[in-house]
């Protein structure tokens, strides 16, 4: 929930954070607003003789309102003000009183009056930036594009803010449901400016939020051909083409970086994408240039400083599994300077534990302290160490006793306990910990998703269903509880349609993520939909080479009569995760 502060004098509030608080309140309670009469109209009121406008029956409904106001009876003082603005229209403080009504309209959580007010406050000052804005924002919260459009239109007119407009009109759009109707709404504001290539980014961007992405491929091509050197779009093709083929995007980076090598950025990334696909000595050719490049400071780049970018390269070598060089990286970042010391700990805690030196780990996770942001997550890692090194019994005792925690850090660490007792084939022990947790935190939808895994886990599958269900209704487009009851369905064969139907409405929540991907696939292979199951695997594994997709994957690959390609998928994931039973049991159930 968004915080406003307020100056006492004169009286101000953010419109992005005006419709916020007006469309997204739930009954919070607020600190007293103190309204004053803002200091230009308070001047003019006080300092300038008295016109038409300014009768004594205008200036005691005035005081009422401010009196109001400053008493916290935010729906009198609103509400005489707009009326007040309503009465004259003519008037020279119409406008500035139909603003101050829907400031406090929407202070006060008062749709009512705020929408109106909004509505009115725009119509008097039609040449205020700021009256469009909070208008725009009105009927795109209250899903009403159609109205929104105009208000829009006119922020674009503007020739020395059109193309920020453009870069920003998805993000202001955002609150948005129907993805489908607000990529029409930004189609049609860009036709008028087809020579601009911001324009044809937004379009793009709108399309992929669509999950339109042939529409995104194009529209992002126009606008590389009107800007061609334009790194942001470089990032944005190539995420669009990894999606169809991951060598693609790496093809194009190189080739943007071959005609624009002072692009860091897009340098990192394409280090990014062969990481990914396991491209590890490619990968690490791009270092020295990315370091270099940061260490002379000879671009613009997102990046603050040279430290951020060696902890960046620390954790691509990291994911290649270079840990000695991700070490030494990590240990530069250090010493550069870099701000984020706790996280710095983190990564040389975690690569300290691939090198396999348990002391060393645990000196860098005790160098956290509970002020640091990462406390919580050096405290689980510790926790991690000590059932691995004494007993799961003293990890789960070691995280009961850190203090100070609020609401969402207890859940993450009764989460914690719970996967320790898991890892340890405890599960009875783990459901009865998150069943104890549900009771005292019932409405915690990532609880509730835990408990129900851990059902499932004993066994208990109308309680999982139950509960899966329970966290949708209370978290809507919680795409992960939709994924795991369809995946439960596909894994035991069972309502392999509605499996389909609740794994799909995951990927429309959160398209591309590979883990339901797999899942869909898996629920094709158990329908016998083998070319359907063979592409959704894969497009998973091209995204993460996870060891189950690794095994779903080699399944439907053998199943096909691709013997040769699933046991090299098998025997390629086994040397990373040699101790996976699901890619074991796979791998050996065909293989005999």
């Amino acid at each position: 929930m968004p915080i406003i502060k307020l100056a006492p004098r004169p009286y101000r509030l953010s419109y992005i954070g005006l419709l916020a608080l007006t469309f997204t309140l739930n009954g919070c309670a607020h600190k007293a607003l103190h309204a004053q009469v803002p200091e230009k109209a308070a001047g003019n009121i006080v300092t300038k003789a008295p016109d038409a406008s300014l009768t004594a029956e205008f200036v005691y409904r005035y005081l009422i309102a401010e009196i109001a106001g400053q008493r916290g009876d935010y729906a009198t003082s609103g509400t005489v003000f707009y009326n007040l603005a309503k009465s004259d229209l003519s008037s020279p403080y119409s406008a500035m009183l139909a603003k101050r009504a829907a400031e406090i309209g929407a202070y006060g959580n008062m749709p009512s009056l705020a929408i109106p007010a909004i509505k009115l406050w725009a119509e008097l000052d039609p040449k205020s930036t700021e009256a469009q804005k909070a208008s725009t924002e009105m009927w795109i919260a209250t899903g009403n594009l159609k109205e929104a459009e105009p208000h829009l239109a006119q922020l674009l007119r503007q020739e020395s803010t059109r193309a920020g407009g453009f870069l920003s009109l998805n993000n202001l759009l955002s609150r948005s449901k129907d993805k489908i109707a607000t990529l029409r709404l930004v189609q049609s504001l860009a036709k008028p400016y087809p020579e601009l290539a911001e324009a044809h980014f937004a379009m793009a961007q709108a399309a992929t939020i669509a999950n339109q992405d042939d529409l995104a491929l194009k529209e992002i091509n126009l606008t590389e051909q009107l800007n061609a050197s334009w790194p942001l779009v470089a990032l944005f093709k190539g995420q669009l083409l990894e999606k169809q083929s991951p060598q693609a995007a790496i093809d194009f980076y190189r080739h943007f970086l071959d005609i624009n090598p002072e692009e860091i950025e897009v340098r990192i990334q394409l280090a990014r994408s062969l990481v990914n696909q396991k491209q590890f000595s490619e990968a690490k050719e791009l270092f020295p240039a990315i370091l270099e490049q940061a260490k002379n400071n000879a671009v613009n780049t997102q990046f603050k400083n040279h430290a951020e970018v060696t902890a960046i390269v620390g954790l691509l070598a990291y994911q290649s599994a270079d840990y000695p060089s991700a070490e030494g990286y990590f240990k530069q970042a250090l010493s550069l300077g870099m701000k984020s010391k706790d996280q710095l700990y983190i990564y040389l805690g975690q690569t300290a534990e691939k090198l396999d030196q348990t002391e060393t780990a645990i000196a860098w996770y005790q160098k956290i302290t509970p002020t640091d942001a990462h406390y919580l997550d050096a405290q689980i890692n510790l926790a991690n160490l000590i059932a691995l090194t004494q007993s799961t019994d003293k990890a789960v005792d070691f995280l009961d006793v850190v203090e100070d925690l609020n609401t969402e850090q207890q859940i993450i660490v009764i989460q914690a306990q719970a996967s320790l007792l898991g890892k340890a084939q405890r599960h009875k022990e783990a459901f009865d910990l998150l069943e104890k947790a549900i009771k005292n935190l019932p409405n915690s939808p990532d609880l509730i998703y835990d408990y129900a895994l851990a059902a499932e886990r004993t066994q208990k599958f109308e309680l999982m269903e139950s509960e899966l269900r329970r966290a949708m209704a209370i978290k809507p487009d919680f795409a992960a509880a939709y994924n795991a009851l369809g995946y439960s369905f596909a894994d035991r064969n069972i309502r392999l349609n509605e499996a389909i139907t609740l794994i799909e409405k995951a990927l429309k929540i959160a398209p591309n993520d590979y883990f339901m991907l797999d899942s869909l696939g898996w629920a094709h292979y158990r329908k016998g939909n083998l070319d359907q199951a063979l592409r959704y695997l894969q497009q998973a594994y091209n995204t993460s080479q996870d060891p189950e997709i690794a095994a779903h994957l080699g399944e439907v690959l053998w199943k096909k009569g691709q013997h040769e390609q699933a046991k090299k998928i098998w025997d390629d994931a086994l040397i990373s995760h040699p101790h996976n039973e699901t890619l074991i049991n796979t791998a050996n159930k065909f293989k005999s």
